[in-house]
């Protein structure tokens, strides 16, 4: 499959033109591999907007789609809703919908999420659940809490998929699909327009086809020039850390990371296993419910009041952890995670990256986490390990990639490169570097 790179060089040589580009991306988002992708579908927009779009620009009238907690001019923003539905229409585009238009790109819906953006499975009980587009045999969870952005970038439907992520939710369903998500560090891209989650934790970022559209994506968001240059592996020291990201990793996980490290090391990468004591620590830094919980409360306090009871019970159930939060616990959580990042990036100094799988497992079956309390004790084992890896570098206040490293036929396993806060430009370098040597494998 083609990523934006390689459409766009191919609309300017005219081998193909934007009208067309778009209408094959209509077509597979009207497709049964997008059942449950789209919660609004803007088609007849689009082909409105792909006319006036400029081929020399950089997003050359080629389609992205767009998560549905980020405003929409005239639409209103539900977020994976049904309590929000009939909320007043938003005033004026999210600043990052906003500045993908304005690069040239097309947008043709609001993808389905999880609802309120609080879990990285993927279910959501209001719109139903889009199929992982990894095994056409047994319909497995798209990962969250981006789900629709994912299968919309994965099945051919959008180049880009706007999203959040918060613990993950750009990088766990990249990962389990077999595409790129970027989590920048959060403060570079701006949250304007998007519905919160965690305002210390939210990162609005993207997933693409490759890591060169990853990088094209982040410079139209965040407004600036991405300097990754094109130093061998060798040239770049890289950590891999032993302990919690290589804990109970299912098989097929352990094999294909396993793989990329001996690939890796062939390639001239000079990659060092180290501990990390300090991740010991997050379990008691987080034992009064984190910022997501204390976050998400604020702001859903009053409507949940209102509208309870036509939430997911399984959101309310992490949402209700931030109500006994106090003052001061809060205010210890700020010093404590202030403290925390202090001494992880000292640990972490030495090296241009670490390495780790994105998620310790591949793709359940929908089944097994489907709505329903007979599955909540499945669902919420299977959040906990979701969301394991990727938080900690949320937690860090850091930047991060999953690209993918499985064999074809096998269930897509994403390999995470990541580091501390404005190390972005050098974890995308490596991640070049990494991602051709792993199709060169």
């Amino acid at each position: 499959m083609n990523d934006l790179h390689a459409a766009r060089l191919a609309l300017l040589a005219g081998g193909r033109d934007a009208r067309t580009e778009l209408e094959h991306a209509i077509g597979i988002a009207q497709s049964p591999a997008c059942t449950h992708v789209f919660t609004r579908t803007m088609f007849d927009e689009a082909r409105q907007a792909v006319a006036g779009a400029a081929p020399e620009s950089r997003l050359s009238g080629l389609a992205f789609t767009a998560k549905d907690l980020f405003d929409v001019a005239g639409q209103p923003t539900p977020a994976g809703s049904v309590v929000l539905s009939h909320a007043p229409a938003a005033r004026a585009d999210a600043l990052a919908v906003a500045r993908l238009r304005a690069a040239g790109g097309v947008l043709t819906g609001r993808t389905n999420m999880t609802e309120f953006a609080f879990s990285g499975v993927g279910v959501n009980p209001h719109h139903g659940t889009p199929a992982n587009v990894s095994d056409a045999a047994t319909p497995r969870i798209p990962g969250g809490s981006s789900s629709g952005a994912a299968i919309s970038v994965a099945s051919g439907a959008a180049f880009i998929g706007l999203g959040s992520d918060t613990g993950g939710s750009i990088r766990i369903p990249a990962a389990l699909n077999g595409i790129v998500g970027f989590k920048n560090t959060a403060r570079l891209t701006p949250a304007d327009g998007a519905l919160p989650l965690s305002t210390t934790l939210d990162t609005v970022c993207a997933m693409t086809r490759s890591v060169r559209d990853a990088i094209t994506a982040h410079e139209i968001l965040a407004a600036r020039r991405v300097t990754a240059g094109n130093a061998p592996l060798a040239a770049y020291r890289i950590a891999v850390v032993k302990n919690v990201f290589l804990d109970d990793l299912e098989p097929a996980v352990a094999t294909a990371f396993e793989r990329s490290l001996k690939a890796l090391r062939a390639a001239g990468a000079r990659i060092q296993e180290i501990a990390l004591p300090e991740l010991a620590e997050l379990a008691t830094i987080n034992a009064t419910g984190g910022f997501s919980a204390a976050e998400s409360h604020a702001w859903h306090r009053l409507l949940l009041e209102r509208s309870g009871a036509g939430y997911d019970p399984r959101v309310v159930q992490r949402i209700l952890r931030g109500a006994g939060m106090k003052a001061h616990e809060y205010i210890d959580l700020i010093h404590a995670r202030r403290d925390w990042i202090a001494r992880v990036e000292t640990a972490l100094a030495p090296f241009d990256a670490v390495l780790s799988p994105t998620v310790p497992i591949t793709a359940p079956p929908i089944a097994s986490v489907a709505p329903g309390a007979e599955r909540d004790d499945e669902f919420f084992r299977v959040n906990g390990l979701l969301l394991r890896n990727p938080s900690i570098v949320n937690m860090l206040d850091g930047c991060a990639i999953s690209l993918p490293c499985h064999a074809p036929g096998e269930l897509p396993v994403g390999l995470m490169l990541w580091h501390a806060a404005l190390h972005d430009d050098a974890v995308l370098a490596v991640a070049l570097q990494t991602e051709r040597t792993l199709q060169n494998q």
